[in-house]
């Protein structure tokens, strides 16, 4: 990297830090609602052999499966963990952008095999950490966990039941600080699960917990995590048992902000779907209107933005086969406060609140969506920890709320509108009525001071020595990391996975190479290759080397995907292998020293 690049970097630290003290002092300016965000999911599933006979028909599998036929059709994140002492396979996030997509995340759940012992804490600690990697603004995490709840630990391996506790207990805390509820599902086809220990994880981290036996489960439990996670209620749908004739389930779009409504079919047997919309038209599956996907244990009909009204589903199954329906809809609602009406507050006024729905931050002024709509304020009084609720009135298009401030304290307020599809809260807001200011941030108040803080005079001071102290800090990294050596070699060879042919094994030793050198150095600039040119290396401690991955290439290491822009460190006997995207090769490396 230049000199010139890297003191550009830095003066966009300095103005970054400028920005940050000038913010210390300045209102800060309200954020524009949004609409529903989109999902970053990993997948746990335990692949031990204690599997066989805790999931002996694969419902784990079916339930990742079903759970990706859930997700929306784009904009959605999975990645996919399956564990046993280690991390057998991994699926770095995918952003689902194609059916294509989808296809792809069931296809490695397919492939999935079984392996020897058991630690949970391995699976949980990976997934957290994965979405600690991709974190990204307006994205909601989630983990669910697939398992019996139970470690088997291998004995030669010195590991034991505390440090597995520990590091368990870490990744919680982990996930629970950054806001990553772990919802898990108990498989519990032997009856030995251990139910405590997984439901301790959810109710630690805010999720919820599930047990199943069999698959006819899996609609009701990933719908109420759906429902759950995206703020929704599940839509009841009677169960019936097939004549071997169609037979007709109405289904009722009560609006028209409906994105998605997920139709879940459960039947032992195949089943035939036929479907109408309310105009009488029958609606072709699948179709662009309706997405059609398919397992050993389920039919799955996705609805994308359907017209208001009663359709008609016809769904022919085998004579007396009983068939079970969820239905669940996805809204891209959000539900906003207005800015409070007064100032301050004190003992005895009255609080006046606001509530709307937004869609992409635009207000909602569509009365037919308030009119099924209820709508409660829940008042908690921060010093003895008890929550009030208050009924809200329905005014055109929004609620209208009010509550009396009984003493000179502190309150938070949060309200709640739901329907029977549905349900939103707001970001709580907190008032202060013992100091005369509201203290959340809806309307936050402007005091101006007598005699305004030198702010101008501190931040060119700060600045000023900042600068020094960074611009000797800063020449002095450079010019170590420029001079930092390597050790050892790199073994590599390159697969093509047109004819199956690899090439003979080339050692490059790293000792003629100072602060970094990109692989497609070590591969003779080769043009074919040119792709490999964002894949760099530099010297880390305790003779390793570090792996940055800038390109579109797949890196793994003993079959776990490293994420986009994660750091990957070898020691001494790491193996990688490198999928290239832009030709049919495969590179295998392995670093010794």
């Amino acid at each position: 990297m230049s000199l010139l690049k890297r003191g550009f970097q830095y003066t966009i630290l300095l103005t970054m830090l400028l920005s940050l003290l000038l913010g210390l002092h300045l209102p800060a300016a309200a954020a524009a609602a949004g609409g529903a965000a989109p999902i970053d999911a990993v997948l746990v599933l335990d692949v031990s052999y204690s599997m066989d006979s805790s999931d002996r028909e694969k419902i784990g599998n079916e339930a990742m499966k079903m759970f990706i036929d859930m997700l929306s059709e784009k904009g959605d994140r999975v990645s996919i963990v399956a564990y046993t002492d280690k991390i057998q396979r991994e699926k770095a996030l995918l952003e689902i952008r194609s059916p294509e997509d989808k296809g792809n995340l069931k296809s490695f759940i397919d492939q999935l095999n079984r392996g020897s012992y058991t630690d949970v804490s391995v699976g949980l600690k990976e997934a957290v950490q994965i979405l600690k990697d991709g974190a990204a603004a307006n994205r909601e995490p989630i983990i669910i966990l697939l398992a019996d709840g139970n470690n088997e630990l291998d004995p030669k391996s010195g590991r034991t039941e505390a440090q597995s506790n520990e590091e368990r207990e870490q990744a919680v805390r982990t996930a629970n600080d950054s806001g990553i509820p772990i919802y898990t599902i108990g498989l519990n086809a032997d009856g030995k699960l251990n139910k405590a220990a997984l439901e301790e994880l959810s109710e630690q981290t805010g999720g919820k917990s599930f047990v199943t036996d069999s698959a006819d489960d899996l609609p009701q439990i990933l719908s109420e995590i759906f429902a759950s996670h995206l703020e929704l209620n599940i839509v009841p749908v009677n169960s019936f048992t097939a004549n071997g004739d169609f037979q007709d389930v109405k289904i009722t779009v009560p609006n028209s902000n409906v994105l998605e409504a997920n139709i879940s079919i459960m039947s032992s047997k195949p089943v035939e779907a036929k479907l109408v919309d309310p105009s009488g038209n029958a609606v072709a599956i699948p179709s662009d209107e309706v997405v059609l996907a398919t397992s050993k244990s389920y039919t799955l009909l996705k609805l994308i933005k359907p017209v208001q009204g009663d359709w008609t589903l016809k769904i022919k199954g085998v004579n007396q086969d009983k068939i079970d329906i969820n239905l669940i809809f996805n809204y891209d609602l959000t539900l906003e406060l207005e800015p409070l009406a007064a100032a301050g507050y004190s003992k005895g006024d009255k609080v006046k609140l606001n509530a709307y729905l937004a869609s992409k931050g635009q207000r909602l002024s569509d009365a037919e969506q308030y009119r099924n709509m209820n709508a409660v304020m829940f008042v908690k009084d921060l010093t003895t920890g008890n929550t009030e609720e208050v009924a809200m009135k329905l005014d055109g298009d929004h609620f209208a709320g009010e509550y009396k401030l009984p003493e000179s304290r502190d309150y938070e307020i949060i309200v709640r509108a739901e329907e029977q599809s549905f349900f939103r809260e707001s970001e709580p807001v907190t008032i202060s009525a013992s100091s005369g200011s509201p203290g959340g941030t809806t309307n936050p108040a402007e005091v101006a001071d007598d005699k305004p803080f030198p702010i101008w005079t501190v931040v060119i001071i700060a600045v000023a020595v900042l600068a020094l102290l960074g611009a000797g800090y800063w020449f002095l990294g450079v010019m170590k990391e420029r001079n930092r050596g390597f050790v050892g070699q790199l073994i590599i060879e390159v697969r093509d996975e047109n004819t199956g042919d690899k090439t003979p094994p080339q050692y490059k030793r790293l000792s003629q190479f100072k602060g970094k050198f990109l692989l497609h150095q070590l591969l003779q600039l080769a043009p074919e290759l040119k792709e490999t040119e964002k894949i760099v290396f530099k010297p880390a401690n305790k003779d390793r080397i570090a792996l940055l991955n800038g390109s579109l290439c797949r890196v793994e290491k003993s079959g776990r995907a490293v994420g986009d822009g994660r750091q990957l460190e070898l020691q001494s006997g790491d193996r990688i292998t490198i999928s290239l995207t832009q030709v049919d090769k495969t590179i295998y490396i392995e670093y010794l020293v």
